[in-house]
């Protein structure tokens, strides 16, 4: 019996290894070793009964390897009922994730064994001791990230460049020294690179000197200064240099400043010489499959670098209380703008967006607004000297080519007579009018079927008259019912005269309906056909969603139409 039970038994081996080397347990000892467990204690197994599922390369922080889910969907689906792994952190190094785990396999049935524990999930007591060592093997994990990183910090105490993305002005270079104990020890550090240094030194003077991110940015801009990567300044990136502590001379001011703040400050006194650079480590919260999330400054390491700085500590910090006034006073853009294209208004010269610019103050401005290319606000038209279309006549020239009825009148209104004249004769065929025939109907079938019972006495078909005359009664009850309804309701006419000839006119005058939307709906509307628009100084060009850009045809709106 027991054999016949083996025979029917299906199992999975699910091997792992974080890294593709030829040391520790392979991929393949490791299911082979799962395949020897399975066949001395289920001595009716066959070769056929196992499924392998290996994933290489992958850490035991998170379930989310692609070998593993193949796993669980097949285990949904029934093909196994055991899975067996040679080592319980194979599965997961994670608490939670495993709990979850078998949680998720007893709901499915699904019993699992770690061979090397000796865990069979079978039995409560292989369950208990399964979460505890689960525990354990966090524990380890968390552990051995917790001494990496303590490594790491030791490192960065002194000063060295621990990787990453290389900042502006600075070039990393790898030192090689001999270690106490003969053997060679490599390190980077960083290089200054003089012509990058002086584009930073002059987005902090300038900076200090205008006390604006817009000034600088316009600056760069006319001077046709690039990134290191040969792209635009944006003021995104000149405020990430302005933050950057990597240019500060460790010098007595920055020490202080980093100690008042509460960080760990290393070394002593005399390494904030005047000269060095400063690094900070620590800077940042990184966690697997989130967005890197800044720590507060009292959380931050900092040590005199091998490099050298480019600004003093005095004007570092006077530049960092620049910018906390100028966040507090930072633009708010207005969230019920009446600009339509907004977001989807590109420039057809440089490629920049157009934002809405509310008119001046002249007598003859309106209260309007106007779309005006930011390439050419901040390069104050050296780099793109683009027209700036007027923004509620474009608005409303877009809506009028989009969704406006190119119908003739006279057409129009004799399709709606068509359809009044088709509404009126189905006026008598509403819904409580078939009700009440069906209603009609039915009696009258009642009635007969009365009249034939009377005749039938008592033979079979009594049975089935009675039968029948129960069904429509209950159908007669039922129609009755939703009559009674439908009296109550005033909406059981399709349309009064009345709503036809406002329809007409609504219909007629189409821009009535559009016009009277709500921004936001005019927006949504818009943005259900189009993907971008881009003014080139004499058309509007609308391209669709599914289009490619811009190797494709546009609907052209005429520069007349909303240019004077």
């Amino acid at each position: 019996m027991r054999n016949r039970e083996e025979r029917d038994l299906r199992f999975a081996i699910y091997s792992r290894k974080s890294r593709i080397t030829g040391r520790g347990e392979s991929i393949e000892n490791q299911a082979e070793l799962c395949r020897e467990y399975i066949f001395s204690q289920y001595p009716g197994a066959g070769e056929e009964a196992i499924s392998l599922y290996e994933d290489e390369g992958f850490s035991g922080g998170n379930i989310n390897r692609p070998r593993f889910r193949i796993m669980m969907q097949d285990a949904e689906k029934g093909r196994f009922s055991v899975i067996v792994c040679y080592r319980l952190d194979r599965i997961s190094r994670n608490i939670g994730d495993f709990a979850r785990l078998i949680e998720e396999l007893n709901r499915l049935g699904v019993a699992f064994v770690s061979i090397r524990e000796q865990f069979d999930t079978q039995s409560p007591l292989g369950r208990a001791m399964m979460y505890i060592a689960s525990v354990f093997s966090q524990l380890e994990r968390e552990t051995i990230a917790e001494r990496i990183r303590d490594n790491m910090l030791e490192l960065a105490k002194s000063g060295r460049w621990l990787g990453g993305v290389t900042p502006t002005g600075y070039a990393s270079e790898t030192e090689e020294r001999v270690s106490s104990g003969g053997g060679k020890k490599k390190s980077c550090r960083l290089r200054t690179v003089p012509e990058e240094a002086e584009r930073v030194r002059l987005i902090f003077e300038e900076y200090r000197r205008t006390g604006s991110l817009t000034r600088v940015e316009t600056r760069l801009l006319g001077d046709g200064v690039r990134t290191k990567n040969g792209k635009r300044y944006t003021r995104f990136t000149i405020r990430k240099i302005l933050e950057n502590p990597v240019y500060m001379i460790a010098d007595n001011a920055s020490r202080e400043f980093f100690s008042g703040q509460g960080a760990e400050v290393c070394g002593e006194p005399k390494d904030f010489d005047g000269k060095r650079g400063v690094m900070a480590y620590n800077k940042t919260l990184q966690r697997p499959g989130k967005a890197n999330r800044a720590r507060d400054m009292k959380e931050w390491i900092i040590a005199a670098g091998g490099h050298r700085g480019i600004v003093s500590g005095e004007e570092w910090i006077s530049v960092q209380e620049m910018l906390g006034r100028g966040q507090e006073k930072a633009y708010r853009r207005p969230k019920n703008h009446r600009a339509v294209l907004s977001g989807l208004l590109y420039c057809g010269l440089c490629g920049s967006c157009l934002r809405p610019k509310t008119d001046g103050k002249g007598k003859n401005t309106g209260g309007g607004f106007h779309y005006l290319c930011t390439m050419k606000e901040k390069s104050r038209g050296e780099i793109c000297k683009i027209k700036n279309p007027p923004g509620d006549r474009l608005d409303a020239e877009v809506l009028r080519t989009l969704f406006y009825v190119p119908a003739e009148p006279k057409t129009l209104s004799e399709s709606l007579d068509a359809c009044r004249e088709r509404l009126s004769d189905a006026e008598a065929e509403t819904r409580q009018a078939l009700l009440r025939r069906n209603l009609k109907s039915n009696r009258r079938e009642i009635q007969s079927l009365v009249s034939v019972l009377g005749r039938a006495g008592e033979t079979p078909a009594k049975g089935y008259l009675t039968e029948a005359i129960g069904r429509l009664h209950e159908e007669n009850q039922a129609l009755e019912q939703a009559i009674g309804c439908l009296e109550k309701e005033e909406g059981n006419r399709i349309f009064s005269p009345a709503e036809l000839e406002a329809s007409l006119e609504a219909l007629l005058l189409p821009e009535t309906i559009l016009s009277r939307a709500e921004i936001e709906e005019q927006k949504n509307a818009l943005r259900t056909l189009v993907r971008r628009a881009v003014w080139d100084g004499e058309r509007c060009h609308l391209y669709f969603i599914g289009a490619k850009l811009p190797d494709t045809e546009a609907k052209e709106i005429e520069a007349e139409a909303c240019l004077d």
